[in-house]
């Protein structure tokens, strides 16, 4: 039997040509301790650009995640977009699963890049990896940007109604799909208007699956279920860098609560913006706003849009 064509294939080869032509190169790092680190990086670094990186979520690789935004932030930065523990050509042989250890990955394959000071974007999960980063080097990290990530939320808010789903093994099964039907679901979550994907025959799905989310399947769980472990804001730690908080309005994976739980947390070192008429995937559906956000604070030393906005979604909070 015939196999559909497969688009995934097609759409990575589109989004490796959009990396390269936009100054980037692959590199695998070995950690030398049974951890194997794939990486995006600048063919070559400009010592006067600022250095970014950038830290995908669980949905797909490096590459599907930042692809839309990427050949807008070269021409500003040197960027380097790493593939966390578990995706794309990143693996490890240890045992651990936390976000920390992600970050500890992270900041090696910069230090083996010689980058001494970097200013982090987090995508989702990847937020969680670029927050621990920046709590941990508070010395490398110059500025973060946590993107729809529950950074504050709690374990017992699973079974207290914040989310959409109040078992954390569901949960797991919609962030980790295996099947067509459950791909559809997180399609449904993360988009606030989701692309009608009934029409699309299983193999097409499939190939989806195949290619992005059954390679490592376990252990992406285990991820999904260490974060919520035992978490509790108060053992949370505080970072001092500037922070920029962006939000979904309508994002129904990591609802706006936590948007606002982070900024209450952070206190006057965070600034929070919300993404009108978008979900949690506001990186891939308003990638232009996205990016401008992103270039605003990213560069500017004091961001008066991004201010103003931020206060409006207060006001508009109270």
């Amino acid at each position: 039997m015939s196999q559909c064509f497969s688009l995934t294939e097609t759409r990575t080869r589109c989004f490796i040509s959009t990396f390269t032509s936009s100054g980037l190169r692959s590199t695998i790092t070995d950690l030398k301790d049974g951890t194997i680190m794939h990486c995006w990086v600048p063919k070559t670094r400009t010592e006067s650009k600022p250095n970014l990186l950038l830290i995908h979520g669980l949905g797909a690789n490096a590459l599907w995640q930042w692809g839309d935004v990427i050949r807008h932030l070269t021409p500003f930065f040197n960027v380097y977009v790493p593939d966390l523990v578990f995706f794309g050509g990143s693996y490890t042989t240890r045992p651990e699963r936390t976000e920390q250890f992600q970050a500890q990955c992270v900041m090696r394959v910069m230090e083996a890049n010689s980058v001494k000071r970097v200013r982090v974007v987090g995508l989702s999960y990847g937020g969680y990896v670029a927050y621990g980063a920046a709590a941990q080097w508070p010395e490398v990290v110059e500025r973060v940007v946590v993107c729809c990530s529950g950074v504050c939320m709690e374990e017992k808010d699973i079974k207290d109604g914040l989310f959409p789903v109040t078992d954390l093994d569901e949960a797991v099964d919609i962030l980790v799909p295996q099947t067509p039907q459950k791909l559809k679901e997180l399609v449904g979550y993360t988009f606030y208007k989701p692309p009608p994907l009934w029409w699309l025959p299983s193999c097409f799905l499939n190939d989806f699956l195949d290619a992005m989310c059954r390679d490592y399947a376990e252990e992406r769980k285990e991820l999904v279920r260490t974060i919520a472990k035992g978490r509790k804001i108060s053992d949370i730690p505080k970072i001092s860098q500037p922070t920029l908080i962006i939000w979904g309005e309508h994002d129904r994976v990591f609802p706006l609560e936590l948007a606002h739980r982070l900024k209450r947390h952070l206190g006057e070192h965070a600034t929070l913006v919300v993404i009108k008429n978008s979900g949690h995937v506001f990186n891939s559906a308003k990638a232009k706003e996205f990016y401008n956000h992103l270039k605003s604070f990213l560069l500017d030393l004091q961001p008066p849009a991004v201010q103003s906005t931020s206060q409006k979604c207060q006001n508009d909070h109270e």
